[in-house]
């Protein structure tokens, strides 16, 4: 199976929103979409919060200077 990533999650769970709306399914088919688009609504909203916590936090110094300082989570060492 491919590695699944953010971009194709949400193409799929477009697609199983759009097929639940129509409203064309069986019951038990369409549990079983709904099923999976709360899968794949949760792996994305965990991509999310991963890439949140890589974004760069903009910090201002004493004298009101902004400068960059790179999220580090506590997975990570300091030495990279």
């Amino acid at each position: 199976m491919a590695k699944q990533t953010f971009e194709k999650a949400m193409k799929k769970l477009e697609l199983i929103v759009q097929q639940l709306e129509s409203g064309d399914q069986p019951l038990e088919e369409a549990v079983k979409k709904f099923e999976e688009g709360i899968k794949l609504s949760k792996f994305c909203s965990e991509k999310l919060d991963e890439t949140e916590k890589r974004i760069t936090i903009v910090l201002k110094d004493q004298t009101g200077n902004l400068f960059e300082k790179p999220f580090v989570s506590e997975n990570e060492s300091e030495d990279g």
